[in-house]
């Protein structure tokens, strides 16, 4: 198991790194190690895990080379999209920020959101009101861009986590020449500049094809050299910085619990949300504790079942606000291994090979490049 060093080594330390060499009051030190710049471009590649580039040198031969000054950061808990990309936009872990993760339940509604749909009437801004890094740097005179798919200008998790850049969006995902033409124009912009720049077909490809596939492999060369374009087009001034929000291993079909076929795993859970590699149950009416012991007798080895209060405890989250302590399911059941807890109510979760959520190092761990 892998807990966070928030402060130190996490996705959600990295903004800050940043802000301290531009000036954004509140940043006071940059625990990365960053080189000094007025312009920094971050490109976080959704599904970058340290331990797959390790693996995939040949077919990534510019981040390949830079392996030896690189170093593994961490994404927070759980280790998914919505709650690492509110780590990286707001600068906080995740107890602060309050973005449980995948699917969470909502304590005034009762309902399960999905941060990255976001089908639901809650307004974003006020769901994660905390400010941003991005809107704290904007504030402070820096010329903060957002480069990313057009659809995601409004979407609910660019409006609670990502929110405060200029947006500049693009229509389509394979026009790399736009892409990084778009990135090295917001670079240049003003005397001090931060550009973030979202790639997400990795991940996509890892879901559906398995991080393990030729598919996975030749998505991971396309970006590869697409960056290495980027870094040959941006000024000798421009700070380049490229990260993930999580890693990810490949669930065999016979390693796929289905929840609802095991009463055990049932028994007592009001609601069930997270991810099939880190399940959130919710308990009104049982003891959590009582939950807790069944799943944990029922996994064994092959999962971390912890209550809500030891997973707090055990600095999961960081520190937790204790306005929003109830997003957290009661119980918390992270897969180990290459096993997932899988359920009829997310059919779409049935047919993933690649999946992510837990704390093994081939999940939390993400690289830290710079050039």
């Amino acid at each position: 198991m892998i807990v966070p060093a928030y402060g130190s080594a996490t996705i959600a330390d990295l903004m800050p790194s940043i802000g301290a060499h531009l000036g954004v009051p509140g940043c006071r030190e940059d625990v990365l190690g960053l080189p000094n710049a007025e312009r920094y471009v971050v490109v976080l590649v959704d599904g970058l895990g340290w331990h797959l580039v390790r693996g995939a040198i040949r077919d990534a031969p510019y981040l390949a080379s830079l392996l030896g000054d690189g170093k593994p950061i961490t994404a927070g808990v759980p280790s998914t999209t919505v709650t690492s990309l509110a780590s990286l936009g707001t600068g906080l872990p995740p107890g602060q920020h309050g973005m449980a993760g995948y699917t969470s339940r909502v304590p005034s509604t009762g309902e399960i959101l999905n941060a990255l749909t976001w089908e639901s009437d809650l307004v974003a801004r006020s769901y994660q009101s905390k400010p941003t890094l991005f809107e704290r740097a904007a504030e402070a005179g820096v010329a903060v861009s957002s480069v990313a798919l057009e659809r995601f200008e409004f979407s609910g998790l660019t409006e609670a986590g990502l929110r405060g850049p200029d947006f500049v969006g693009y229509a389509e995902e394979r026009d790399t020449e736009r892409r990084i033409a778009l990135t090295v124009a917001a670079a240049q912009r003003g005397r001090r500049s931060l550009v973030y720049a979202y790639e997400r077909e990795l991940d996509h490809t890892g879901h559906v094809e398995g991080c393990g596939s030729s598919s996975w492999l030749r998505h991971l060369s396309r970006v590869d050299d697409m960056i290495e374009r980027l870094r040959a087009e941006l000024p000798d001034d421009v700070v380049l910085i490229v990260t993930g929000d999580h890693g990810m291993v490949d669930v065999p079909q016979e390693h796929q619990i289905l929840a609802e076929d095991v009463p055990d795993l049932m028994a007592g859970v009001d609601a069930l949300a997270g991810e099939g590699r880190f399940r959130q149950l919710y308990v009104d009416r049982d003891s959590p504790a009582a939950v807790a012991a069944r799943w944990a007798d029922h996994l064994g080895d092959r999962a971390w079942v912890r209550t809500r209060e030891q997973a707090i405890e055990d600095g999961w989250f960081g520190p937790v606000d204790p306005a929003l302590v109830e997003r957290w399911g009661h119980v918390l059941v992270a897969l180990q291994t290459d096993w997932a807890v899988m359920t009829r109510q997310f059919p779409r979760e049935l047919s993933l090979v690649g999946m992510h959520g837990s704390l093994t190092p081939a999940e939390m761990t993400v690289p830290l490049f710079v050039d």
